[in-house]
């Protein structure tokens, strides 16, 4: 999905909130697939890793080491700083609390 965003969809909502919204979700199964624990604080460690990595967008970290030409860096990397997509990383976390609280108490 991810991927088909990126590829196809150029409007002004979709691919630049819904897409990092989907991200965090993608991130946090990917960890989630190979490592057993709490689920509550691997999707902190996502969210964490989603701010580092609109900070290191911020200070142009892959200009100040001379990167910004490297493609797979600015994929993983982006290119340009939001605070907006800060509030929609943490909608996402909170999104996943969420349903990670509601099936345990709906878990027999």
């Amino acid at each position: 999905m991810e991927v088909l965003i990126a590829l196809f969809i150029k409007d002004k909502f979709i691919r630049p909130y819904f897409g990092d919204y989907l991200v965090i979700f993608l991130v946090y199964y990917f960890v989630l697939s190979f490592l057993n624990a709490n689920k509550n604080k691997i999707a902190l460690g996502v969210l964490v890793f989603a701010f580092i990595v609109e900070i290191i967008q911020y200070f142009q970290i892959l200009s100040y080491f001379d990167l910004e030409k490297n493609k797979i860096l600015r994929i993983v990397a982006g290119t340009t700083f939001s605070f907006e997509d800060l509030i929609i990383y943490t909608m996402a976390f909170l999104t996943i609390i969420f349903f990670n609280s509601y099936k345990k108490r709906n878990t027999f």
